[in-house]
């Protein structure tokens, strides 16, 4: 994801130290070659030894090193970032960048770089309401500079509040979206993901081993390329993506009708949930109980739920609409039937028998059949790599 990027993590001195560790590491499996800076304050934290081993590279921490190549450390260290992300972030570098104080090497770095800078800001919550600390945040965004908010919780002081370092898994992620094409500014999506569930009693339901994790990753796909995204949602144990609205619901129909909400204003409907085909006619407003003396089978009658994909494919005008199939034979002729019946644009089918594939993995072998009938098979990937596949083949249509 990063391959080709050098990102330098300036490393100052608070708590939040031994987070930076981790990110070191989760920024170098994303293949990014990371250049740390570590101030004096953050050495009293954690040793330079620790991130030296972590990245691979020696670690930056004084301006006034013995010279030992020709070139100027904060010079080349400027030039070379892709990013310049300083976490944990202090109150005090913060407030000596703003007002233009370079008197340590990571802050002279800062000052004579022209790449993206980051703060992920780390500090006690009074230090972080302080209305001189909110001051300097805010004279820094208006110069460009960027800022990934703090989580809140408790502090390692005892106070609840924000001021919390935002977790490495959550700074990778922005540090990604910051490299992503924004190509798909001004696009709305509607995205649909999970099961859904029927009621049989109080207690019980119907519904399938859908996990959602596809939807999820096709919102977080297309947020972090620039659309606007509407996440509709059946039960799921998922986290949803940042900045994503989401819209939770339980039935199919309940489904059916949060689409209709948004199809009128969607450039894109991708149907990537597994709704419930049928649910019980009747439901008991009691929970069923199991008697001993009676028969042993319980008759449920079922009856068909409203097909989303073709009701909104049939109303379809400008919109680009993408099905999802999931088969257990016949898996190109049965896509190519449901692509046309429900007036797709195209659909991404796979077979759930194949190891590797289907409900609730990680991976997944897809097959993508178009409005014309062209069959594209795909290898085993990542849901993630699929999810960058089905949303590149989406904005080859919209140009």
């Amino acid at each position: 994801m990063l391959k080709g990027k050098t990102i330098i993590l300036g490393v100052t001195g608070g708590i939040a130290v031994y987070k930076a560790a981790d990110l070191v590491s989760r920024l170098r499996k994303q293949n990014a070659e990371v250049e740390v800076i570590m101030t004096e304050a953050a050495m009293e934290f954690v040793t330079p030894l620790t991130f030296q081993t972590m990245s691979n590279r020696p670690v930056h921490t004084s301006m006034f090193n013995e010279i030992d190549r020709f070139d100027v450390e904060h010079i080349s260290l400027a030039k070379k970032a892709d990013m310049i992300l300083v976490a944990p972030a202090t109150a005090n570098t913060i407030g000596k960048i703003a007002n233009g104080i370079a008197d340590n090497l990571l802050n002279t770095v800062i000052m004579a770089s022209h790449a993206k800078i980051v703060f992920a800001p780390a500090m006690n919550t009074e230090m972080y309401n302080n209305p001189i600390f909110q001051e300097n945040m805010d004279k820094l965004k208006g110069l460009g500079y960027e800022f990934i908010d703090p989580a809140v919780g408790l502090l390692a002081c005892g106070d609840y509040g924000a001021g919390k370092m935002a977790e490495p898994a959550d700074i990778v992620d922005y540090v990604i979206d910051a490299f992503i094409e924004k190509d798909l500014v001004g696009k709305k999506f509607v995205i649909t993901a999970g099961p859904t569930i029927e009621p049989i009693d109080p207690v019980r339901y119907v519904t399938n081993h859908s996990s959602g994790k596809m939807g999820y990753l096709l919102a977080k796909e297309a947020k972090s390329r620039g659309a606007d995204v509407v996440l509709i949602s059946g039960p799921t144990s998922l986290e949803p993506p940042k900045g994503v609205e989401v819209v939770k619901v339980n039935t199919t129909r309940e489904m059916f009708v949060a689409v209709g909400d948004y199809f009128e204003s969607c450039d894109i409907l991708i149907k990537s949930a597994a709704p419930a085909d049928y649910r019980p006619e009747n439901v008991s407003a009691q929970k069923i109980k199991k008697r001993e003396e009676k028969e042993d089978i319980l008759n449920l009658s079922l009856v068909r739920n409203p097909d989303i994909a073709k009701h909104y494919g049939s109303k379809k005008t400008n919109q680009i609409i993408v099905g999802f199939a999931a088969e257990s034979e016949n898996l190109v002729e049965y896509a190519k039937a449901k692509v046309l019946e429900k007036n797709f644009d195209f659909i991404v089918a796979n077979d759930i028998t194949m190891e590797g594939a289907g409900f609730k993995s990680d991976t997944n072998i897809i097959t993508i059949v178009d409005k014309n009938g062209d069959v594209e098979p795909y290898p085993i990937m990542t849901k993630a790599n699929v999810a960058k596949v089905i949303i590149d083949r989406i904005t080859s249509i919209i140009k």
